[in-house]
């Protein structure tokens, strides 16, 4: 199936089961009373399952308000955040007017395309890397394993607390280089740093799959690639889903080095984003603010739901006939 087709597939099972809601909501109530008039379920089960599912509701609830209050800012009129007459402007006077000027008078359009070339350097370099190391980290021994498995240890855990200084260094290297301002290599470095974690993410998660089956491909005659191709990878499409959201996001959000390494004609979402904000102009402009940032986190939402669809899908180990 093609990623269109089961991106399409995903969002009709999406549509129809929020669609559907109201009656799966009756028959888990009519199934409630039921149990409790013949004694399967108590009153207090019921109501502890009641509390937690109004608790988890108003999580949501809080979870998700940033999110409706950037999105209904994003359709008001002004420049603020919030109305004069409470935090929401009146419905009445919203538009699309904060959209149009995204799309067609500021510099999204460029700096969609620098992080269109970013995030592609990142998860081609990334994948090209992370797939085979996982594989051959989870299957093959071979002379300083060990050592490279601690070494993605180590490089996952204390990178934070060298960024500073990873930073300075980076940063006086790259213009000594002559390599500053480049997007094909802010590209590989988002690669380099996304690649241990998530090589060591994707090896755990290939060591679950039993080797037996591997050995079965063999017996059947099936040659090594043929059995990393038709077995290994296909079992691994969870694992790969995972790792391909964060080798995005690693290119797609990040901001620091960009804003650093970057003049204003190469710079990514990210930071034109904050350059709205930080441009000297006497009012920022917030609506537009929150347009752009709905626009800029749109991909992301996008990919976490094509992921969702393979995650979804799951392992399905089936038999073995010996």
């Amino acid at each position: 199936m093609s990623l269109l087709n089961r991106y399409t597939s995903s969002v009709g099972r999406w549509t129809v089961r929020k669609l559907t809601w109201p009656r799966r909501v009756a028959e888990s109530a009519r199934t409630t009373v039921e149990q409790v008039r013949t004694g399967r379920r108590s009153v207090t089960d019921v109501a502890k399952t009641g509390l937690g599912t109004a608790g988890a509701f108003a999580m949501m609830l809080i979870l998700l308000f940033p999110v409706y209050w950037v999105f209904a800012a994003s359709l008001s009129q002004g420049a603020g955040l919030m109305s004069t007459d409470g935090i929401f402007a009146d419905p009445t006077t919203y538009n699309l007017d904060a959209y149009r000027w995204v799309l067609f008078e500021s510099n999204f359009a460029h700096a969609l395309g620098n992080s269109i070339i970013v995030v592609s350097i990142t998860v081609a370099v990334s994948m090209s890397v992370i797939i085979p190391g996982a594989y051959a980290l989870s299957r093959r021994k071979f002379l300083g394993r060990r050592g490279i498995l601690y070494g993605y240890v180590l490089f996952t855990q204390v990178g934070a607390g060298l960024s500073i200084a990873t930073l300075i260094a980076l940063y006086a290297l790259f213009v000594n280089f002559g390599l500053d301002n480049n997007l094909l290599v802010l590209g590989v470095f988002y690669a380099a740093g996304a690649i241990p974690f998530n090589t060591w993410l994707l090896k755990t998660f290939m060591d679950n799959i039993p080797v037996s089956y591997e050995e079965a491909a063999v017996i059947d005659g099936a040659s090594q690639l043929q059995v990393i191709r038709e077995v290994i990878l296909p079992l691994s499409k969870p694992g790969i889903a995972v790792v391909l959201v964060f080798t995005f996001l690693a290119g797609w959000n990040e901001f620091i080095i960009a804003q650093t390494l970057l003049q204003s004609h190469n710079y990514t979402l990210s930071v034109e984003l904050y350059s709205l904000i930080a441009g000297g102009s006497y009012e920022t402009p917030w609506t537009e603010f929150s347009a752009f940032a709905i626009l800029f986190a749109l991909p992301v939402a996008v990919i976490y739901f094509l992921a969702q669809s393979y995650v979804e899908s799951g392992l399905s180990f089936g038999g073995m006939e010996g």
